[in-house]
């Protein structure tokens, strides 16, 4: 879920920068490495003899910054972009003097969502909110200069260094009796929801959601963990550590997937 709402925060940017009509090259989702150390960049941008590098974040709801953390209200920990963002400036100017280029490189971290706040921001970090993002562009629409043959260059060996696959995709052996069962709370992650009636509540951070929701989300991530396996009732009952009785299990797999078999040869697709 995470994923998804930050790739569609990533396309949101994307479609503002896309109509910048300064002399630019734009750059997105590159992943690099340097001494053996992999980062991200969501969106570089290359004008004359400058290089613009942005950390997007599709964050929502209240948030405070507070003795350099962040948190989601009311107390909810989660990392902080701000330190990302240090990291691939960091990785990103050895990489260029390894390529013997030697311009100034800005970055910005940007809060894409409309319906997201940061009470006690930092004066001090280069952050660009919603409400500042129109503006910001304009002003950075009217840079004036034309890209030089090196900027071009530099564009292309990026793009040549850019790596395809991202070394953790390589996901290490596991089985279903080594992980930890129980459902995964859809906010911060913890396997810390119990059930109270017909809702499962996340102990660590107060999150709620309807009981079969998230029996349903929990079956999904069982058959993207194990494609090759059967999902039986019994093996998502084990899975979500009973959180519903196997005929709640039943029905909700039965709305949801395809019924293959009779009685207990039953599985489902």
């Amino acid at each position: 879920m995470s994923l998804k709402k930050g790739y569609e925060g990533e396309k949101r940017f994307d479609s503002l920068t896309e109509k910048l009509q300064c002399e630019c090259l734009i750059l997105n989702d590159l992943l690099l490495e340097v001494t053996n150390t992999t980062f991200q960049i969501d969106t570089l941008i290359i004008t004359k003899r400058k290089i613009n590098a942005f950390e997007v974040k599709n964050f929502e709801g209240d948030h405070y910054y507070t003795a350099d953390k962040l948190f989601k209200k009311p107390n909810l920990e989660i990392i902080n972009p701000l330190h990302q963002l240090s990291r691939s400036e960091s990785l990103l100017c050895q990489l260029l003097s390894n390529l013997g280029v030697n311009l100034p490189v800005e970055t910005s971290l940007v809060f894409i969502n409309p319906e997201f706040t940061l009470y006690q921001a930092p004066m001090n970090q280069s952050i660009i909110f919603p409400s500042q993002l129109n503006r910001y562009l304009k002003q950075f629409n009217a840079q004036p200069g034309k890209l030089t043959k090196s900027d071009k260059q530099l564009a292309d060996q990026l793009l040549t260094l850019h790596m395809t696959k991202s070394p953790f995709d390589r996901l290490p052996a596991y089985d279903f009796d080594q992980l930890r069962k129980g459902i995964a709370c859809p906010e911060c992650h913890s396997i810390a929801m119990h059930t109270e009636k017909r809702t499962c509540v996340c102990q660590k951070c107060g999150c709620k959601e309807p009981r079969d929701d998230a029996i349903l989300r929990s079956s999904k991530e069982y058959k993207i963990l194990f494609p090759d396996e059967k999902m039986t009732t019994n093996r998502i009952y084990d899975w979500c550590q009973a959180v519903a009785s196997k005929k709640v299990i039943r029905r909700i797999l039965a709305n949801h997937f395809r019924v293959v078999g009779v009685h207990q040869w039953t599985y489902y697709e």
